[in-house]
């Protein structure tokens, strides 16, 4: 039996917690996954780490990156977007698999350094990408490669939340653009226009040109004591609350993407519509156990339930009906990922499809400035 890897994971709230329970899924429900140990959790607050690393089943902990890839097998970088170049560079550099949360990086010349830096490593990088492996995505993509949608014509995407309607919502590094790059755009968008290229790239082609227009409703958001309520001070939020834009794909096909965090209530409506010559589907990740098909034989769209054990991932969770959640995609990625670290194989989304999204992200930004379509 070989050696379990060793984990070690940059960054312990929101993605960390999604991470951490995933590895802890995985042997329950994966019987070939690949045998892990998680080794090492990162981060500032040494306090506040340990713990985290109690909780999260971490057997070690680091305050420096740099000192705990001597002692990984593989990294888990999800920490805030700035913190994504340089460790996972660092660890591509030293033979390191990394997995990377999405967007790849803020901006588009870091995520050229590492789309560059995966390409010279002889091991797996990834960009986590989750909603690629919701099973009726999978079934939906199926569809679309079957033929049975015909020429594809349109593609819709929104994603659309509503945590930032309240003025008085505390400021957070998600508002910052040089922590983050861009507001809903590389937070949401980057989900939606990696969906769109999964779904129809091979029947579509790339997106070859946008449009793009990027508002910011609130200017500035406070900023709170420890205790939750004192208020300290007000920080400028200078990335954008929402934005739309117009895709025209190599085939012809038009796509229309759009993401809100100020979309009153809406909590993670994330939806995407394929419309093709002979059929059309629709998913919406509130429902994300179902799939809504028009195929050219029926009269109008039925709802399809994606939970049959022949369904992807399905037969590793529970009998038929019985639906699943967001927190499974996170085990459907991880055992994919790390699937490909024990054979050594390449892994998809990789750093170069990462890279192709933050492309087409890129490109909205310029097309707002510019007020006037542009290329890719």
């Amino acid at each position: 039996m070989s050696e379990p890897l060793k984990i070690g994971m940059l960054g312990y709230r929101f993605m960390g917690k999604a991470h951490s329970n995933a590895l802890a899924r995985l042997p329950m429900f994966f019987a070939d996954a690949p045998t892990i140990e998680r080794h090492t959790l990162i981060g500032r607050d040494e306090h506040a780490l340990a713990d985290a690393a109690e909780r999260f089943g971490f057997s070690q902990t680091a305050t420096d990156w740099q000192d705990a890839l001597e002692e990984i097998d593989v990294f888990y970088n999800l920490g805030p977007n700035h913190l994504h170049a340089e460790p996972s560079i660092a660890a591509l550099e030293a033979n390191t698999p990394v997995f990377c949360e999405k967007p790849l990086a803020p901006t588009l010349k870091e995520a050229r350094s590492m789309r560059d830096a995966a390409a010279d490593a002889s091991v797996p990088a990834g960009c986590a990408f989750n909603y690629r492996f919701v099973p009726a995505i999978q079934y939906a993509k199926a569809l679309i490669e079957s033929g049975k949608l015909g020429e594809i014509r349109h593609v819709r995407g929104q994603y659309l939340q509503d945590w930032l309607v309240d003025p008085d919502a505390p400021w957070a590094w998600r508002m910052d653009a040089e922590l983050a790059g861009s507001g809903a755009l590389g937070d949401l968008g980057a989900h939606t226009v990696d969906l769109a290229r999964f779904l129809v790239g091979e029947q579509a082609g790339e997106i070859e040109r946008v449009s793009g227009h990027l508002e910011t409703f609130v200017d500035e958001r406070p900023v709170y004591a420890d205790d939750g309520e004192t208020l300290e001070e007000y920080r400028p939020v200078t990335v954008d609350d929402a934005y739309s834009a117009q895709a025209e794909f190599s085939n012809g096909a038009v796509g229309t993407f759009e993401a809100s965090r100020f979309a009153t209530g809406h909590k993670n409506d994330h939806t995407i519509e394929i419309h093709g010559s002979e059929g059309s589907l629709r998913f919406g990740l509130e429902r994300l156990n179902e799939l809504e098909v028009l195929s050219a034989e029926s009269r109008g769209y039925e709802t399809v339930l994606v939970t049959d054990e022949t369904d992807p991932y399905v037969g590793n969770w529970w009998p038929p009906g019985h639906v699943i959640g967001w927190e499974h995609t996170f085990v459907h990625e991880n055992y994919e990922f790390l699937s490909a670290v024990a054979a050594d194989r390449a892994f998809s989304p990789s750093f170069e499809e990462a890279y192709q999204v933050q492309a087409i992200l890129e490109a909205i930004e310029r097309a707002d400035d510019r007020g006037e379509w542009v290329e890719c």
